[in-house]
């Protein structure tokens, strides 16, 4: 898996993998000797093969915050997204691995969280949705399918322009409805929109969890 990924990463004109590393304590010895601009991880690893992926994005905020983190996993639960996210979605991407072969994914993934950004796979997006939606309360219940679709685009780490691009609307009608989604979801007056993306994941993934 990490022979594959160095290959694919590698592939990038714009990319130089300068280490791979075998477990946890590999990590930090590698970001601390080679202080790369990302970390591609998988969620588990030596020496538990739990969630030690999630477990160095939360670390490095610590020590190594201008790392971006993009964790790898055969998982869509919304719990793993959330813990990756608790400290905040600027510079960390949580991919599934059944993407990974999509090099233009994996590349983008690593582009947005170097540059501060953020990336959710858009199948742990449409769990979030699904299961929100469900609720009877659901605030989610007053958005028309519209703005269900723009939602989950934008929860998926896409640009406005981007968003256009695949629903085939015009950025100004994009716009419009993400102003109406973040008023309906109470998130209108959130600092930035890194921090709306997050508080849109950790309110979606409410009624899942709970």
């Amino acid at each position: 898996m990490r022979e594959g990924l160095r290959e694919i990463l590698e592939s990038h004109e714009r990319i130089e993998v300068v280490a791979t590393c075998a477990d946890l304590d590999a990590i930090f010895e590698a970001v601390e000797r080679e202080r790369p601009d990302a970390l591609v991880t998988d969620i588990r690893m030596p020496p538990t093969c739990t969630d030690e992926g999630i477990q160095a994005a939360v670390e490095l905020r610590e020590r190594a915050p201008a790392v971006g983190v993009v964790v790898l996993s055969a998982h869509d639960d919304p719990a793993y997204v959330l813990d990756l996210l608790a400290g905040g979605s600027a510079g960390r991407a949580y991919l599934l691995k059944q993407n990974v072969h999509d090099r233009l994914q994996l590349t983008a993934a690593v582009d947005a969280v170097v540059s501060g950004g953020s990336m959710i796979d858009p199948r742990v997006v449409e769990v979030l949705v699904g299961a929100r939606r469900r609720a009877e309360d659901s605030p989610l219940a007053e958005l028309t399918p519209r703005e269900m679709e723009v939602l989950a685009e934008l929860a998926s780490g896409k640009s406005n322009a981007a968003i256009a691009e695949s629903l085939v609307l015009t950025k100004r009608a994009v716009e419009k409805h993400i102003h109406s989604i973040f008023m309906k979801l109470d998130l209108a007056y959130a600092e930035d929109v890194s921090k709306r993306v997050k508080a849109a994941l950790l309110f979606l993934a409410d009624r899942q969890l709970h």
